[in-house]
């Protein structure tokens, strides 16, 4: 069956089964591999995406429930190839460890600033629950979206004069 999506920008249209999870429409007929496969149940956060602008596990999305949707991946918070805001917090902060979970990790905080730029760090916490990480990075991943909240589009990243 064909299905029609958007994915950071761009058209693509898909012959799949109905019920072929969303990661694997990305990853595969997409050729996108910066959404990882971590449960396959939805439950650790690294097939996080943005549908329609909201967070997404694409490892338990049937790629028939969001045709005609528009989905971004971490390739696509980026643009005119510099990095996001965040993207460049987590590296200053040095997020990543093994860094198989930070793509969905990024994608979650970024829904949050999406809608909250400036967020306690509760709200911080709170947000970022759902999103496992294997090597206890979480203090880290904390200061890292610490370090955009308030002043996404205008973050400096470490270092750099103003």
């Amino acid at each position: 069956m064909a299905f029609s999506l958007t994915i950071n920008g761009q058209r693509h249209t898909v012959d799949v089964d109905s019920d072929t999870p969303l990661l694997w429409v990305i990853r595969d007929e997409v050729g996108l591999k910066g959404t990882k496969f971590g449960c396959g149940a939805g439950l650790c956060g690294a097939c996080t995406v943005h549908v329609n602008g909201q967070p997404a596990r694409s490892c338990s999305t049937p790629v028939a429930s969001v045709d005609g949707a528009s989905v971004t991946t971490i390739e696509g918070l980026s643009e005119d190839g510099q990095l996001h805001p965040l993207q460049q917090a987590w590296i200053d902060q040095g997020v990543p460890q093994c860094g198989y979970c930070q793509s969905g990790q990024i994608m979650t905080a970024a829904h949050l600033l999406n809608n909250n730029p400036s967020p306690s760090r509760q709200d911080i916490v709170t947000a970022m629950t759902g999103n496992l990480c294997r090597c206890g990075t979480y203090s880290r991943i904390v200061a890292a979206v610490e370090a955009v909240a308030g002043s996404v589009g205008h973050y400096q990243p470490a270092g750099e004069d103003a």
